[in-house]
Order: structure tokens, then C-alpha cells, then sequence
């Protein structure tokens, strides 16, 4: 997996680079005119941000009732990124809506229940930095609150009347639509998963350093 890190930056840097063009040359929708097209950076980052959650409340899951200390570095990882593809999704969506719809937001099932995601990742982030000893088990217990979430926000405009459109819409997309849309997301998928790795990388070698220093200060 570490091998494929830097590929992984490339290839996604390169297709995010091309990912504008494909873009604007995709057809404009009949009624939402050129903004739809915020959809093509709305869509995956909102996927990746429930990624991320899922991803970081199993790896939570076995810090506590494993007390698996390399799950606990893709925890936090995950939780950053979560947290920044969140922030992406939470200011693109408001962007698309208010030309859209005619509003910035509406507390509707799916935004409401997506701030709250996002405030659990902040939580969760604020807990590890400043929590103090036993932190990292209770922003882990979070992190599961956050991952119960996610099927919520997914299903929430199938069962809820919502601004929203329902979740069989992606998939019927036509090609001219669709494939810029799955085009952005593989680019926006291969830079989450070479930035998880590094972060992870990261978070295992500052623990690393931290069991160091506490043998040094035993012996």
C-alpha cells in the first residue's frame, strides 16, 4: 500500500487537473444551468466524507474493545480527513442550493443530520488534541456515533421529504453526465486514499516516538 502512495498522488493530481475540462464540457442541465455543475465536486466529497466516517468509527470499534493502538492512528487520520472533505461538502452544497433552490440552507433531514457528522468530527479532533489521558477512548466512543450516522444521512431522502434528490437519481445518470461525475470521484477517491496513508504513516511514527521517549524516561 505504501508503494502506491506517490502513484496515487500523481495519477489523482494529474485527473484533478483534467477533471475542469471534462467538466465544462459536460452538458449544462435544462433547469440549474451552469452551477449543477458544483455537482461534480459536491457528489465526492460527500461520499469520501461518509467514507471517512465509517472508516474511522471500525478502526475506533478496535481501539475499544481490541485495544488495537495501530487502528487507533487510522482513527485520527480518517477523522482529518473527514473533517476536511465535510467542510468541502458543507460549503459546496450551499453554493449549488442558493442557485438551485433559492436558499443557502434548509434543515432538512440530510444537511442537519451532515452538520452534525461534521461536528462530531470536530469533536472528535478537539478531544484528541486537548481531552488529556483517557481521550482517545471517549473520542473513540464518538467516532461510533459518527459512523451510526452515516446509513441515516444516506437513506434519510428516501424516507424524508427533502430538498434533495433521492438516491436512485446518481445512478440513472446519462453518460454525458455521468462519466465526468465517476471521473471526479476516482480522482477525489485516489487522493483520499494516499492522504489517509500518510497520515496514518504519520500518526504510527509520532506514537512510535512517544514509546520511546516513555522507555527513556523509565530506564
Amino acid at each position: 500500500m505504501k508503494k502506491l502512495t506517490i502513484p496515487l498522488i500523481g495519477l489523482s493530481a494529474a485527473m484533478l487537473f483534467m477533471a475542469p475540462f471534462i467538466i465544462l464540457a459536460a452538458p449544462f442541465e435544462s433547469t440549474m444551468g451552469l452551477v449543477q455543475k458544483v455537482f461534480y465536486f459536491h457528489f465526492p466529497s460527500a461520499i469520501l466524507y461518509m467514507t471517512a466516517a465509517v472508516i474511522c468509527g471500525i478502526n475506533s470499534a478496535r481501539v475499544l474493545f481490541w485495544r488495537n493502538k495501530n487502528a487507533d492512528a487510522w482513527a485520527v487520520a480518517a477523522a482529518e480527513l473527514g473533517f476536511l472533505f465535510g467542510a468541502i461538502t458543507l460549503v459546496t452544497g450551499p453554493l449549488w442550493a442558493r442557485k438551485a433552490w433559492g436558499v443557502w440552507w434548509v434543515w432538512d433531514v440530510r444537511l442537519t443530520a451532515s452538520l452534525v457528522l461534521w461536528m462530531i468530527f470536530g469533536a472528535y479532533l478537539l478531544l484528541r488534541q486537548y481531552g488529556g489521558p483517557g481521550s482517545d477512548r471517549l473520542a473513540a466512543g464518538m467516532a461510533l456515533f459518527g459512523m451510526a450516522n452515516v446509513p441515516f444521512i444516506y437513506v434519510s431522502v428516501n424516507v424524508w421529504r427533502t430538498l434533495h434528490p433521492m438516491t436512485s437519481v446518481v445512478p440513472t445518470l446519462p453518460a454525458s453526465f455521468g462519466i465526468p461525475l465517476w471521473f471526479s470521484f476516482a480522482a477525489f477517491a485516489m487522493l483520499f486514499t494516499a492522504l489517509l496513508q500518510l497520515r496514518a504513516t504519520l500518526e504510527h511514527q509520532r506514537l512510535r516516538v512517544e514509546e520511546l521517549y516513555l522507555a527513556e524516561d523509565e530506564a
